[in-house]
């Protein structure tokens, strides 16, 4: 059988991250069944053709609203899926957004407000589904609320329903509920389309490059000093827990690139 086609868009600007390692790792379990390639776009202003069906945008720093050298021709790129999508018949194209790039397409589809945060988010949080997420494919398997690695300054809020319904997307999951404060819970995961779906965190992450990670102490440092000890505890308790990250790494991503392939390859989708 031949092989699909899948493009990893790094958009992390060159800075070192967990989070591309853990997109490669999962992308290496389908390896009899996908070609996959990275793809720098802002740093090199790399952008892969339409020959690729299945799309991995990750994260990266940044504020979404501004553009790079390197904006339009990302855009045209995922406008041109969009598009290809709405031809009936033959082969669709299949985009997973991921925190900064979620943000980023939010915005280019007009589904809400891209704003700052009064603070920073970070660490692990209770996401909960929606009345769309307890049936979404991607989200089977997860409890409610499921556990997701949270870091990001913005967030999509006010949604323009009239939009939703207009593109016949959909709201998957809402932040952690805050009785505390009055602010409006964030949007967490949006299906698109059938084809396109993205999370606001980070459904790649791995406990065992969190915890290599945030075990150093120029890390853990930074993390104490931002918030405090009580955070950084909590944090690495969270990522022994096999029912929170190391459940939500095996189930979003995998489950999307599984009913990618099933849908390309016509076959009947199994979900994880």
């Amino acid at each position: 059988m031949k092989k699909v086609k899948l493009a990893i868009l790094d958009m992390n600007k060159s800075i070192p991250n967990q989070g591309l390692r853990c997109i490669r790792d999962i992308a290496t379990e389908f390896e009899d069944r996908l070609d996959w390639k990275v793809f720098d776009v802002r740093s090199k202003h790399e952008i892969p053709d339409l020959s690729y069906d299945i799309f991995i945008s990750s994260g990266g720093p940044g504020n979404p609203h501004e553009a790079g050298s390197w904006t339009e021709s990302y855009f045209n790129l995922i406008d041109s899926a969009w598009q290809l999508n709405q031809i009936k018949g033959g082969n669709k194209k299949h985009i997973f957004f991921i925190c900064y790039s979620f943000q980023m397409a939010c915005e280019h589809f007009q589904l809400g407000s891209i704003t700052k945060r009064k603070r920073t988010s970070f660490g692990i949080y209770p996401v909960h589904k929606t009345a769309a997420g307890l049936t979404d494919p991607i989200l089977n398997g997860l409890d409610n609320p499921y556990y997701a690695v949270d870091s990001r300054d913005w967030q999509l809020v006010q949604p323009r329903l009239k939009v939703f319904e207009e593109h016949g997307a959909s709201i998957l999951s809402l932040e952690k509920i805050r009785t505390h404060v009055e602010y409006e819970r964030a949007i967490m995961a949006v299906r698109f389309s059938d084809e396109f779906v993205g999370t606001q965190f980070h459904p790649e992450a791995d406990p065992i490059g969190m915890k290599s990670h945030f075990s150093k102490k120029e890390n853990r440092d930074k993390v104490i000093s931002n918030f405090d000890e009580n955070k950084y505890e909590d944090m690495m308790l969270h990522l022994s827990d096999p029912d929170k990250i190391k459940l939500t790494h095996s189930v979003i991503l995998p489950s999307f690139i599984s009913k990618a392939l099933a849908s390309l390859n016509k076959e009947e989708y199994i979900n994880n």
